[in-house]
């Protein structure tokens, strides 16, 4: 799992450096394989303002840019892009940089004409796939500045290889539980207080139905109404967080998941409300060797023992692993249902399994995700749309829970636990060491700590 500790400092106050956290978070039984800087050859890209654009004399489909870089002499560069314009704020590599791929750039003639760097789309630097022109960055960005500095993409990157049992920290949030017991600080969480409405009201009933079939492998499933949204691209602050987390941005809507997804530890998913047949959802096992189409475009055959989610016709997409193709955001979508659940672990994995379709999703959902972050998750990604993507969230969630999950208490014996660790730790040290990453202390008696598990280690009654 990819830790960005730019991101990690806003959820706590850390003072280690990058190598003093990553050998104490391997000491307390999260090892880091690398310590990374991912954006690094990004430093070596500068940026330039484009002052005047001609045509190419030899070519209707290039231009000749004079480019401003913040050196005395202006850089002449050819260009075809399609976006490019007077006054125009982009990166330049210069000759001598070497891009992502491979590629070493060098002065040269472009059908006769001299060309001193290249105009650099987000594609070229690995940032995107957004390949249809130049980055046109900021009018405030001051030419010859360092495209790393620019986009804020000065980060280090923690690569952490989590073990089976510790699903609480595949998330942000989990490792900064982590990090504030190391440095002795309290976390400071992400918001999501705006919504103080009731599950299954009215108004939200008559907007979605949603009916689960097989409580066994889903025992909460949840949803929003988000209307009139503008799927357009992320803010920066959102695709930075991303990248550096090792994931492409897509749009507002699906970065948004992403987002929310690595903070909480629970996995979301968007559906395009319309494409919904009857505006209903339908949790049911998935009939033996159908077929469905996933959001990867690829058909995959399904089997019996497999949760689907479904509207009242069709398979929407494969319960806790990925959603389907025919109901995914689009630059046409203009109303989103939004899933929040809890899929019974065992199931996902064999799902995963048996159609060798691993996600980040499945990897969470099959380990265990914290059954009190689902709504939490719910109303985080909810405010952040509505935020970013102009949208309307509606008033009341769905909420199909019937039976409450049970709380994992435990009677902790002080000499026992001291004896099996061979450690002399007095009660009121093992209270602090226990607070600091989540416990509750229920009761505490001569020789024993009744405490509450952290919600991330639930069961199902």
């Amino acid at each position: 799992m990819k830790i960005s500790l730019n991101w990690l400092k806003t959820l706590v106050n850390f003072k280690s450096s990058p190598q003093e956290l990553a050998d104490a978070l391997t000491m307390a039984g999260l090892e880091v394989d690398s310590i990374d800087y991912p954006f690094e050859y990004l430093k070596k890209i500068t940026t330039g303002k484009i002052e005047k654009i001609t045509p190419h004399p030899n070519a209707d489909k290039l231009r000749i840019c004079m480019v401003d870089t913040g050196e005395e002499k202006k850089l002449q560069i050819v260009c075809g892009a399609p976006n490019v314009y007077e006054g125009m704020i982009g990166p330049v590599a210069l000759p001598g940089t070497e891009l992502p791929g491979g590629i070493k750039l060098k002065k040269s003639k472009i059908r006769g004409e001299h060309s001193f760097g290249m105009l650099c789309s987000a594609k070229e630097l690995a940032i995107s796939d957004d390949a249809a022109g130049i980055m046109d960055l900021p009018q405030d960005t001051k030419p010859g500045t360092s495209l790393l500095k620019t986009l804020e993409l000065d980060d280090t990157v923690l690569e952490i290889d989590l073990t089976p049992n510790r699903a609480d920290c595949l998330s942000l949030i989990g490792i900064a539980r982590e990090v504030a017991a190391i440095e002795g600080e309290k976390i400071i969480y992400p918001k999501a207080d705006k919504y103080k409405d009731s599950s299954n009201t009215d108004k939200i009933k008559s907007i979605i139905s949603v009916q689960v079939e097989d409580k066994e492998l889903c025992p909460k499933y949840c949803t929003r109404f988000i209307e009139n949204v503008t799927p357009e691209p992320s803010p920066w602050w959102i695709q930075k967080r991303l990248l550096c987390s090792g994931f492409r941005p897509v749009n507002n809507i699906v970065d948004i998941t992403n987002l929310v997804m690595m903070e909480t530890g629970q996995p979301l998913h968007a559906f395009d409300y319309d494409e919904l047949t009857n505006a209903s959802i339908i949790v049911k096992r998935a009939d033996s060797k159908e077929e469905f189409t996933a959001l990867d475009s690829k058909t995959r055959v399904l089997g019996s023992d497999m949760l689907m989610i479904c509207d009242s016709e069709k398979k929407v997409g494969i319960a806790g692993v990925m959603g389907g193709e025919n109901s995914e955001i689009s630059d046409k979508t203009k109303n989103v249902l939004l899933e929040s659940a809890y899929f019974f672990p065992p199931s996902v994995r064999k799902t995963a399994k048996k159609l060798s379709l691993a996600t980040d999703a499945s990897h969470r959902f099959e380990r265990g995700v914290d059954s009190g972050s689902v709504v939490f998750a719910l109303n985080r990604a909810a405010e952040l749309i509505e935020e970013t993507a102009q949208g309307k969230t509606i008033e009341g969630f769905i909420d199909t829970q019937e039976t409450p999950f049970k709380e994992i208490i435990i009677n902790l014996d002080i000499n026992a636990c001291n004896k099996r660790i061979g450690t002399n730790i007095s009660k009121k040290q093992i209270i602090n060491y226990l607070e600091s990453v989540g416990f509750t202390i229920l009761s505490q008696e001569k020789g024993s700590i009744e405490v509450k598990v952290p919600g991330f280690r639930v069961d199902v009654e």
